[in-house]
């Protein structure tokens, strides 16, 4: 098909794999992910930097809105920062669960998951990374350019940041205290960010414990479409 582009294009042939390398493939990947844990319990142990930015590449290749890329890492490892960032965690998280802000039923989904307001992982772990999502960026004039689907692409950005860890054999947990202003002052973030999520990263700790949850079978999360329960029927 001969089309006629404004901006440059390139050819794209990605790898085809017959169906049987298909099926297998794809089983393999579930079978890996279905044994990711958040973990509240990590080891000390050092981790390379390299993992740390390996896994930011993978993030750094989501789609994203208009291909804007609205996100950025902050890589923290020094002791002093790490810190600053559970010592404020645990501000907020007092609120929460000491000083009632959080409501009946957020306790209760919360229940089986036994967490509370201590956060010392955030000091164990080796490295912190915390996402923040740029709402807009700033051209060289001082102009704002806004951004689209901040929200949606950063998200999909996060989940491939954590699949990518797991895939290393580490071990991470999205913390989002709430509220997370206090990340934008410790990071020495600019206005046009705000922070998405709080990533304490490491090996998780030879003792460590998650709770006996079961994921939801697929049973309850596909759904056919009108068309194709019709034509079965």
């Amino acid at each position: 098909m001969d089309r006629q582009h404004t901006h440059p294009f390139v050819p794209y042939r990605p790898v085809r794999y017959d169906e049987a390398e298909m099926v297998a493939r794809g089983r393999a990947f579930a079978d890996l992910l279905d044994r990711r844990r958040s973990v509240r319990f990590f080891s000390d142990e050092p981790v390379p930097r390299e993992c740390v930015d390996l896994a930011i590449e993978a993030a750094n290749t989501a789609p994203s809105g208009a291909h804007q890329q609205p996100w950025k890492f902050v890589v923290i490892g020094d002791a002093e920062t790490k810190r600053r960032i559970r010592e404020a965690a645990e501000v907020e998280e007092r609120q929460n669960y000491e000083g009632g802000r959080l409501t009946p039923e957020w306790r209760e989904a919360l229940a089986p998951l036994e967490t509370d307001s201590d956060k010392g992982y955030l000091e164990v772990v080796p490295w912190i990374v915390v996402c923040f999502a740029e709402k807009y960026s700033l051209l060289p004039g001082g102009e704002r350019r806004k951004h689209y689907y901040v929200n949606e692409s950063v998200g999909i950005a996060c989940g491939m940041f954590i699949t990518a860890l797991h895939t290393m054999g580490l071990s991470t947990l999205t913390h989002t205290p709430n509220p997370m202003a206090f990340l934008s002052e410790i990071c020495e973030r600019p206005a046009n960010e705000r922070p998405y999520i709080l990533f304490p990263i490491g090996y998780a700790a030879p003792d460590a414990e998650v709770p006996d949850l079961r994921r939801k079978p697929l049973s309850e999360v596909i759904v056919e479409s009108p068309a194709v329960t019709r034509a079965h029927a």
